[in-house]
């Protein structure tokens, strides 16, 4: 009973999509450490910045859970989610949230004094995005300021500052992850407009919508290649970013407006593999041309 009911809280914030956020956070962590202390960080300090990815991650999805749950509900492509579907109730979601805020809170005590000080902060944006829907079409952008959250926090963990080179990657991946939200978003764009609800699709059309997503995908790509000059990376970590970019152009190249059938795809798969590949490349340029 008990592990089923485990299985569905890891349902519930969706454990799988971690491929997206967690490989950027150890690449921050990398780059942070190497590019400011020339060594790698600690495995503690790894230990960290995984409990602490996973408290704020599960907080953020299960408070995302409980307050669209009305609008999960009407949904007939989230009606099936836990707390719509009865499997957990509302009380249990909240509990959840507060042992995983309390995760975070730990986690981020044992790392850099800067990151306690910046912690009110990230729990307002992982609280306040799951509104911004409701009155703003610039939700991706604020969900993908949330997210990028995991890099930027690794690397100030490690390096308890905020420099240039931070904020760059910062901004890259916001946009990485704003882009991609927005394609996922276009499935629902009806129900968002019946509901009243706002994104890019609703406000502007899948087409265009499209269009949007494949520039803040630019703004990702040309935000990595300046991280490759101010770090000074090797070749290798420039052929993973030429990979991510093959990818993210055949992302866009298997979803169009007429055509939703691989959104799945182009969500979940492709940003995995791009997430993954960009801190593996990162990994052996670092590790084996810095080592």
């Amino acid at each position: 009973m008990l592990l089923k009911k485990a299985k569905v809280f890891m349902e519930m914030i969706k454990i799988e999509h971690t491929l997206f956020a967690l490989p950027f956070a150890f690449m921050g962590a990398l780059l942070g450490s190497v590019v400011i202390f020339q060594k790698l960080p600690g495995w503690g300090q790894i230990g960290w910045i995984i409990l602490a990815m996973v408290g704020a991650r599960s907080a953020a999805m299960g408070l995302n859970r409980v307050i669209d749950k009305v609008f999960d509900a009407k949904n007939p492509r989230t009606a099936a989610r836990a707390i719509p579907a009865g499997l957990i109730s509302s009380k249990e979601a909240i509990l959840f949230i507060v042992i995983s805020f309390t995760l975070l809170f730990w986690a981020t005590a044992n790392l850099s004094s800067l990151s306690m000080k910046l912690l009110p902060i990230a729990i307002f944006l992982l609280v306040f995005y799951s509104y911004t829907k409701r009155f703003t079409w610039a939700c991706h952008l604020f969900l993908g300021f949330t997210i990028a959250l995991a890099p930027l926090g690794s690397w100030v963990a490690i390096t308890n500052n905020v420099t240039l080179s931070a904020l760059i990657f910062y901004v890259a991946i916001a946009f990485w992850v704003a882009g991609f939200d927005i394609i996922y978003a276009c499935q629902d764009e009806e129900f968002d407009r019946e509901e009243g609800l706002h994104s890019i699709p609703q406000r502007f059309g899948v087409a265009k919508a499209l269009r949007i997503a494949r520039w803040f995908h630019v703004i990702t790509a040309l935000g990595l290649l300046t991280l490759f000059y101010l770090t000074d990376l090797s070749w290798v970590y420039l052929t993973g970013l030429i990979l991510a970019n093959a990818l993210l152009f055949y992302e866009h190249k298997i979803v169009t407006p007429k055509n939703l059938s691989r959104l799945n795809t182009a969500f979940f798969t492709l940003n995995s593999v791009i997430s993954v590949a960009m801190f593996v490349f990162t990994l052996v340029d670092l590790v084996v041309f810095r080592g």
